[in-house]
């Protein structure tokens, strides 16, 4: 996808997935990662203004999700508890009763994103993706088969506490590029971007940190997922 070659599959992908390319800033593009990872005009991502709003980091398909020690997760056809998803179990306990939003994008979403706050990375980390076998003798010490690969920040925000981000890539092929792994940052500045290969965020929130819209959580309830844009009010 990074090939001269793969220009011929842009026109086709459009047509497929139904993208209004007048949203988009105006480029001539080399290669389809560079076409997938296209810049949108501003106008079409309006952001609230209200500091104390909570906003969507991406566009997507959010689902939310209450955060207990019992708690697992399905992403990109994988299933997650918190200590798998993080590799760190401290950390995953300091987020016991808070909650967890997945936003998962479609080929047809805006594929940057963005900091919901201001405020400072703490620190940042790589995870390649994994693939248990799948013999029988298997079954009786993993649930999970598939483990994809996946980068997360800790970021310590003004108005939302400590709070986790995480990008998720294809099985071995992350296709997440993040602009810094350290340091400050401010509300609405993109953090980042996939390429082909890289299609969920989720974001977590330690107890009474964050108040998340009640229809989201009502269409959750209704295996329902809502439809967010960057920089709409989510909480």
């Amino acid at each position: 996808m990074d090939s001269p070659l793969s220009i011929l599959f842009i026109k086709g992908f459009i047509k497929r997935n139904k993208i209004d390319m007048n949203e988009y800033e105006n480029a001539r593009f080399s290669s389809f990662n560079e076409f997938f990872s296209r810049e949108v005009k501003k106008e079409y991502r309006p952001f609230s203004d209200n500091t104390n709003d909570l906003i969507s980091p991406c566009d997507g398909k959010l689902t939310v999700y209450q955060i207990n020690a019992g708690s697992v997760f399905h992403i990109k056809n994988s299933i997650y508890d918190l200590n798998v998803l993080l590799q760190d179990k401290p950390l995953a306990e300091d987020y016991n009763n808070g909650v967890c939003l997945i936003f998962r994008l479609t080929p047809s979403d805006y594929h940057r994103y963005c900091y919901i706050d201001n405020g400072e990375i703490a620190s940042s980390k790589k995870i390649n993706g994994v693939l248990h076998t799948v013999r029988p003798v298997s079954l009786k010490h993993y649930n999970i088969y598939k483990l994809n690969s996946r980068e997360y920040s800790i970021m310590q925000t003004e108005n939302f506490g400590k709070v986790i981000q995480i990008e998720v890539g294809a099985l071995f092929v992350g296709r997440i590029k993040n602009h810094i792994s350290s340091g400050l940052f401010e509300r609405r500045k993109e953090k980042g971007m996939f390429e082909f290969g890289g299609s969920t965020i989720i974001m977590l929130f330690q107890k009474d940190k964050a108040v998340i819209d009640g229809a989201i959580w009502n269409n959750t309830r209704l295996n329902k997922e809502t439809i967010v844009k960057m920089g709409c009010k989510i909480g």
